[in-house]
């Protein structure tokens, strides 16, 4: 006996749910890849990834994951052994630091926690020592998916000039563009990174570097640029040049039309219900966590993600029944622990094409594997969302 006969909940912090309408945009004719239609569709998704990344950056699109994003970052402005700091608050900014190891890069780690965002002092006091510059760039996510935290990106440049450090500041935002507030200029980033399958709603595949002037400065002397993600190369006067080659054009109209939705609700309109419904969960979460089994990750509330909330459980064997419960039964898909949280969490996603009655659903699903396995729980988690949203949803 189960209740799944129906739409699954995709509860994972990405892929997300690709809305309808940009799985029909895809569903057409492939069309001319040098000339027309198509070269409006590509300046036409560089002008919106430009807006929300507020930014007069240089934008390039790859056919890639965000990790291929990350190598394509990093091989286009740095040379073979030069050094980065990788700010670690998570698996994310060590993932890109590793992917940069196997290229030739020297990689220095400053040491964080799984279960707060990075000190901005500590990265101060670290580049004060570096008196001989030796430190290159400064790799950080301002999401971190496997832990939740938010890191305080503004704090950070802060910090890189209070040092009178001349590194790079090279910022993930693959969870976090189209989700938070990210201002590339104002906060003095010199790359970012994101990717499509997250807050941007789009099936995965396509992922972006955008270059401000000091990052395409150092590109001209990196050493490590190859014939596939090579900024000068992708900048070349023919349409196909863009993607080194035959562009994804299937993807791009579903990308169109994702960015498209994005500028028909508003940034601030999607920041405002990201928030609403972030802070429903962590309601939620709050009354679980009152019958001792659960706990969040990120202990600081003010360091904790819009995007995704990972839960900590004290018995794995209780996370195995919950995520098969949500599945077989009800038809939700929760995400596992990753990483060092392997077997000791649920990551509940509230990102992208998302609203009150799917995230609702989700904690409902959640909260019925709780009862039906009588795992210890406070009662009232998804009132206690609800209530939240009707006290913060005005008529």
């Amino acid at each position: 006996m189960s209740v799944r006969n129906g739409r699954q909940f995709l509860s994972i912090p990405g892929p997300t749910t690709v809305p309808d309408a940009v799985l029909a945009a895809m569903h057409r004719p492939a069309i001319d890849i040098r000339k027309g239609e198509l070269v409006d569709i590509t300046a036409d998704i560089q002008h919106n990834l430009l807006a929300l990344a507020q930014t007069a950056g240089t934008p390039f699109i790859y056919i890639a994951n965000g990790h291929g994003a990350w190598e394509a970052a990093l091989s286009n402005v740095l040379s073979r052994n030069d050094k980065v700091l990788v700010l670690e608050s998570g698996s994310f900014a060590a993932g890109w630091g590793q992917s940069g190891a196997t290229i030739g890069i020297d990689v220095e780690i400053l040491p964080g926690s799984w279960t707060a965002a990075v000190d901005p002092a500590q990265l101060e006091a670290r580049l004060r020592q570096d008196v001989s510059g030796d430190i290159k760039a400064i790799l950080v996510v301002q999401i971190d998916t496997a832990t939740s935290v938010v890191n305080d990106i503004p704090a950070l440049r802060r910090a890189i000039d209070a040092a009178g450090h001349n590194a790079l500041l090279m910022v993930d935002t693959i969870a976090s563009l189209g989700t938070m507030t990210y201002k590339m200029d104002d906060w003095g980033v010199d790359v970012t990174v994101a990717a499509c399958q997250k807050g941007l709603m789009m099936s995965p595949g396509l992922s972006f570097t955008i270059a401000g002037e000091k990052a395409m400065a150092r590109h001209e002397t990196a050493n490590l640029r190859t014939a596939y993600w090579d900024w000068t190369a992708r900048q070349g006067p023919e349409h196909y040049q863009k993607y080194a080659g035959t562009p994804p054009v299937h993807m791009l109209y579903g990308l169109q039309k994702a960015l498209q939705l994005i500028r028909e609700e508003g940034l601030d309109a999607i920041i405002t219900r990201h928030r609403l419904l972030a802070e429903a969960t962590r309601c939620a979460v709050s009354k679980w966590a009152e019958g001792g089994m659960f706990s969040f990750n990120i202990t600081n509330p003010a360091e904790r993600a819009n995007s995704v909330t990972t839960v900590l459980i004290k018995d794995e064997q209780a996370l195995a029944k919950i995520h098969s419960y949500c599945d077989t039964k009800c038809g939700v898909v929760i995400g596992i622990g990753i990483s060092a949280l392997s077997g000791k969490a649920l990551r509940i996603a509230h990102m992208g094409h998302i609203n009150a009655p799917m995230l609702l659903g989700t904690l409902g699903a959640i909260e019925m594997s709780l009862k039906a396995h009588a795992i210890p729980h406070g009662n009232g988690g998804v009132q206690a969302a609800i209530e939240y949203l009707a006290d913060n949803v005005p008529l």
